[in-house]
């Protein structure tokens, strides 16, 4: 549970001041704590060291509403919440929690009425313990109760969560009531993931389990950082997380269920080590791996809320989303789900389709809860049969001829890479929304064919004449083109203008998976100046010119001093050509490993614009583009040796499987992140981790895969890491005496790449948080794990 600097600020300003909370070994009877300073003795209790305090804290929505809890005091700027017992009622100011005179700790209302009482038996004292632990304690210092034995969502380092205990997250990252994810321990030895209906507690059916039944089995959580299933000999049954490279005594670490339903293991150095500020919770392991897939009940909304689906933000924390058409019930609490912004179809009208019409979402599946199928059935009917069903809300194709229809509301809603499926969602005429491209259309009613509705042979005349102004106006157009000289906006080519511009397509200048790039001149005289570079993409299917166009217009769009600026595209029957600026330098891979080392300062200058042009490409632009395949050839040098991107957009613009091998993965070997292996989701993560190899790459001028090296150097990462580990940073730049010189600057862009080539996606940062270590804004810390 993490607050915002803000709130932190508001703890300060209601007098939670440090000097009012001095660490106490033993907490003595009638000491008590209030939500006020009049006639408070302390604000808060800490632990010897310092490092936890119990007592109040504000609501981040409410600053005059209390939760009594325990929270990492050392955390500066954030209050991150390890516990609490009034998580369902927040109390009001004048609120106490008092350790009375014959031992009772009890949590009372300004009426003094009692909120809670762990009702443990006559206590001789408490205690705030640097574990994390709030402890009563008998005379003899047995202890009668402690917060570890009743947990809210978090445990930490030598906690146990013994058979019937259970965690439950917090309802949204700002309200803190019980929510809709609980993990279990039960009886019979497992550990077991369940979804829980708001308000009731309904528990559905598991998303996630261990699969270990053992009666007497416990979860602990262990001091060396790894989160253990263990039995009652002591032996480990499965490991639930692990951050074991990360000392307790440096880090802070917790294991919380997050109100997404996943259980996320982080870690927290105990020193700050960003500039100018604090550092951040680091996640270094979580179950399950993706809650998207994992998660789907029947009845029940699944991991997001109705006729809404799942997907992750760039912090890798579940992002619910409405469909075209929808908004949230509440924007406050996603997890009750979307609704239309139009009033759902009639069967009473009698004409289903009228004042509708269907919008395609590709990735998207609502995948049970249907009530009719089809088989065989294409796409375009499948659209149709939905729009012409005064029941059907939406319906769902797997492009291999199944169609199924759905009522509302819809259920378990998922998009992703892995999903294979199409939805046809129906929303209303009125929202002014683009119907599909491949909508059904039943007539077609030309002008004044009412009147001559009876002579077939005058409506082809009509038709035919229609055609023929329609392609003498288009030949208008592109002869218009002919004479235009390219400028800042995209141009629509003619095939025949770039088979001139390219004489014939006769200057290749590289090709690859995705088609072959030819030398271009601009205009009729062809000077000789190079001017563009053609790339012929591989053929096309013929039904997608529009989506096509408005693909690379979106691509156009983009504007970056790291990028290679697209400047036009020709569409033509079944043709597909991209117009780009040329780039004199060649290839990075050319320049790189052409056996002359180049300058270390322009390298690192080379890292960099890199690593801005994909910050550019994954969080500024009005879209994110996700690349899928970086590597040094698809990065081209202009004439003052600036590094910039190619080939963006196009594992988008390619749709189908042309940039992909036959085993369904994008990019190339050497590059290509571990998650395209697991059928996992595909996010912005894959090109971070193909960034990282290429840092490696520059860094130390060589290929990422050298199979005529000795065998420890053979495979570049895990040489890296090797020596990195090794403390033997100078093998890997020997013999590179500019590189040599500036050892500081080597060793922060490879702790850059280590962090980049994690294998699992979370762990990896974000290009916003890669450019900013790289340019040392931020210090790098901990050390990478071993890839």
């Amino acid at each position: 549970m993490e607050f915002t600097p803000f709130f932190f600020l508001l703890i300060t300003i209601i007098a939670f001041t440090v000097a009012a909370a001095q660490p106490h070994s033993n907490i003595t009877l009638s000491s008590f704590l209030t939500t006020t300073t009049a006639g408070a003795r302390n604000l808060s209790w800490l632990s010897p060291s310092g490092d936890f305090a119990f007592g109040f804290v504000p609501l981040p929505t409410n600053a005059s509403l209390f939760l009594l809890a325990i929270w990492f005091a050392n955390l500066p700027n954030t209050t991150t919440l390890i516990w609490t017992p009034n998580r369902d009622k927040p109390l009001p100011p004048n609120s106490s929690v008092i350790l009375t005179s014959d031992g009772q700790l009890s949590l009372r209302d300004p009426t003094g009425t009692e909120i809670w009482n762990p009702g443990a038996p006559k206590a001789s004292y408490a205690a705030m313990l640097d574990t994390g632990d709030f402890v009563l304690a008998a005379s003899d210092s047995s202890i009668l109760w402690n917060s570890f034995s009743d947990p809210t969502d978090t445990i930490l380092p030598t906690q146990t969560l013994s058979p019937g205990t259970e965690i439950v997250a917090k309802l949204s990252n700002d309200d803190f009531s019980n929510g809709r994810f609980k993990l279990r321990m039960q009886n019979n030895g497992n550990l077991v993931f369940y979804q829980i209906a708001v308000p009731t507690g309904y528990q559905y059916s598991s998303y996630w389990a261990a699969n270990s039944l053992m009666a007497n089995s416990r979860l602990i959580f262990n001091v060396s950082g790894s989160i253990d299933l263990i039995s009652p000999n002591g032996s480990v049954l499965s490991t639930l997380t692990s951050a074991t490279m990360k000392s307790t005594s440096d880090y802070y670490h917790r294991g919380t269920l997050d109100y997404d339903g996943v259980f996320r293991h982080y870690i927290y150095p105990k020193q700050t080590t960003v500039a100018g500020g604090a550092a951040e919770w680091l996640l270094m392991d979580f179950k399950p791996a993706d809650i998207c897939q994992n998660l789907i009940t029947s009845p029940g909304s699944g991991a997001c809320g109705y006729n809404s689906y799942c997907g992750y933000d760039t912090k890798q924390m579940v992002a619910c989303q409405c469909p075209v058409g929808y908004s949230w019930v509440d924007p406050n609490r996603t997890y009750m789900g979307c609704k239309p912004n139009f009033t759902m179809p009639s069967c009473i009208s009698g004409v289903p389709s009228e004042g509708f019409q269907m919008v395609r979402i590709e990735k998207l599946d609502f995948p049970i809860e249907d009530y009719d199928q089809f088989n065989p059935m294409d796409e375009a009917d499948c659209e149709q049969q939905c729009l012409d069903d005064c029941f059907c809300a939406a319906s769902i194709h797997d492009g291999i001829g199944n169609c199924w229809k759905k009522k509302f509301p819809f259920s378990n809603g998922r998009k992703g890479n892995y999903v294979s499926r199409v939805a046809f969602i129906k929303v209303s005429n009125n929202d002014n929304l683009p119907s599909s491209h491949c909508t059904k259309k039943r007539t077609w009613i030309l002008p004044g064919s009412i009147v001559l509705a009876g002579s077939v042979v005058l409506n082809f005349i009509i038709l035919s004449i229609t055609l023929i102004y329609l392609r003498k106006s288009k030949r208008k157009q592109n002869h218009q083109l002919n004479d235009s000289v390219l400028g800042p906006n995209l141009k629509a080519f003619t095939y025949k203008e770039l088979e001139e511009a390219t004489k014939g397509f006769s200057e290749e200048l590289g090709r690859g998976a995705c088609g072959t790039v030819y030398r271009g001149y601009l205009g009729p005289e062809l000077t000789g100046t190079p001017d563009l570079a053609v790339k012929k993409l591989r053929d096309f299917q013929p039904d997608i010119d529009k989506e096509f166009a408005n693909e690379v217009k979106s691509i156009g769009q983009t504007h970056h001093k790291n990028l290679v600026r697209l400047l036009g595209y020709c569409n033509q029957d079944m043709k597909r050509l991209l117009v780009y600026e040329y780039m004199s330098k060649g290839s990075l891979a050319s320049y790189l490993f052409s056996g002359i080392r180049p300058p270390w300062e322009q390298r690192v200058e080379i890292i960099l614009g890199i690593a801005r042009g994909l910050r550019y490409l994954h969080e500024e632009c009005s879209t994110q583009i996700i690349h899928c395949d970086i590597k040094p050839q698809n990065v081209l040098l202009d004439e003052n040796f600036n590094p910039r991107i190619s080939d963006f957009g196009l594992a988008k613009l390619l749709k189908t499987d042309q940039t992909r091998t036959n085993t369904g993965i994008r990019g190339t070997k050497g590059y290509v992140a571990p998650e395209w292996f697991r059928n996992s989701a595909i996010s912005a993560k894959v090109d971070v981790y193909s960034f990282g190899v290429m840092v490696l790459e520059i860094l130390f001028c060589r290929r990422n895969v050298e199979k005529e090296m000795e065998e420890e150097k053979a495979l570049l990462t895990f040489w890296v890491s090797d020596c990195y580990n090794d403390g033997r940073i100078d093998a890997l730049a020997e013999g590179d005496e500019e590189a040599m010189a500036d050892m500081g600057r080597v060793e922060r862009f490879l702790m850059v790449a280590l962090w980049c080539v994690q294998e699992e996606p979370a762990l990896r940062p974000t290009m916003g948080q890669v450019t900013q270590m790289l340019e040392g804004a931020v210090v790098i810390d901990p050390v990478p794990p071993s890839p």
